[in-house]
């Protein structure tokens, strides 16, 4: 079979090389799967440069979410046991992890239901309690995180305000339903934010970029107010002043989905009867915004780690090469 490998840390386009290797084995508890189309997140680029918590032994397959298909023709959504990740023809995964793919979504959608909505549906239901009629704060809300959150937090009844990076993501953060978009390269996003909320704030704000947008959020949380911090895409760490959350009395929530699937993985099953729920009556819906063949998996990585993607980049492996869509 055909499968990307990783044999040294470095960018994705420059470490990631496309080759003939064996189908990998099932170890006990395992299945081997046909990949249907392997979804691109951010770990992925992380694990390529060595900077994800999850360091995979050398060479390994990038790939952690996948819609897949089983001997017996299920459709099924699964994060790939590694190093046999989902950018090739066939991964592997622990049987007793699989969930079914909802109908109303085709492969690459279903793919892409799987970590983002899943982070978000833990971080703005079981950390943040979000509540209908708040206000809810999204940074990178164009992305395919932040557009996840986006509409979970429309479909639980809350004002939605999306943060992006430009204008071609700003009309995307409003096709996904925000009711307020502030471009931070063109906006002062405090300023932006308590204009939009008569100086209150946002009641829950959800942060996957880290850095400067963390700062911000400290600055524009309302009283009793949530920030939930889901990841560092924008690559800098912050270190919270908790005098200041102690003096605006607001909370710093963290959120690790992954954990959940050993601590609580009945709550696993439970969110994912909840999202193909919203699916089925079309309260959310994976953006897309390309599927690329398997050929071009490295390249697409690239741009998702350069930051100029908005939804979700899917590989589909059935797909021929120069037939991205």
């Amino acid at each position: 079979m055909q499968a990307w490998q990783v044999h040294e840390l470095g960018e994705p386009s420059e470490v990631m090389r496309l080759q003939d290797v064996q189908a990998p084995t099932p170890g006990d508890g395992q299945v081997l799967l046909k990949v249907r189309a392997a979804n691109i997140n951010f770990p992925d680029v992380l694990m390529a440069r060595g900077h994800y918590q999850v360091r995979p032994p050398l060479p390994f397959t990038p790939g952690v979410e996948i819609c897949g298909e089983t001997e017996d023709g299920r459709r099924v959504l699964a994060n790939p046991a590694l190093p046999y990740g989902g950018f090739a023809e066939y991964a592997v995964a622990d049987a007793a992890a699989l969930l079914p793919a909802p109908d109303s979504l085709d492969d690459a959608e279903a793919a892409a239901l799987h970590i983002g909505y899943q982070t978000g549906w833990f971080g703005l239901h079981r950390r943040a309690r979000l509540e209908a009629g708040e206000t809810l704060l999204v940074h990178a809300a164009a992305g395919g995180v932040g557009s996840a959150a986006v509409q979970l937090g429309k479909a639980a009844g809350a004002t939605v305000i999306g943060v992006v990076g430009g204008a071609e993501k700003a009309a995307v953060a409003r096709e996904l339903g925000c009711d307020v978009v502030v471009d931070r390269k063109s906006e002062d996003v405090v300023a932006a934010v308590k204009e939009a909320t008569g100086g209150r704030g946002a009641d829950v704000v959800y942060d996957p970029v880290g850095g400067e947008a963390y700062t911000q959020s400290t600055k524009v949380v309302a009283f009793e107010g949530r920030i939930v911090v889901v990841g560092f895409a924008g690559g800098s760490i912050p270190s919270p002043a908790l005098n200041h959350a102690l003096v605006k009395n607001y909370s710093i929530l963290g959120l690790h989905w992954g954990l959940y699937n050993t601590k609580n993985p009945k709550l696993v099953l439970h969110c994912h009867e909840q999202l193909t729920e919203l699916a089925a009556r079309g309260a959310v819906k994976p953006l897309v915004s390309e599927r690329v063949p398997l050929g071009e998996a490295a390249a697409a990585v690239q741009r998702v780690a350069d930051g100029v993607t908005t939804g979700r980049v899917v590989v589909v492996p059935s797909l021929a090469n120069g037939a991205a869509a």
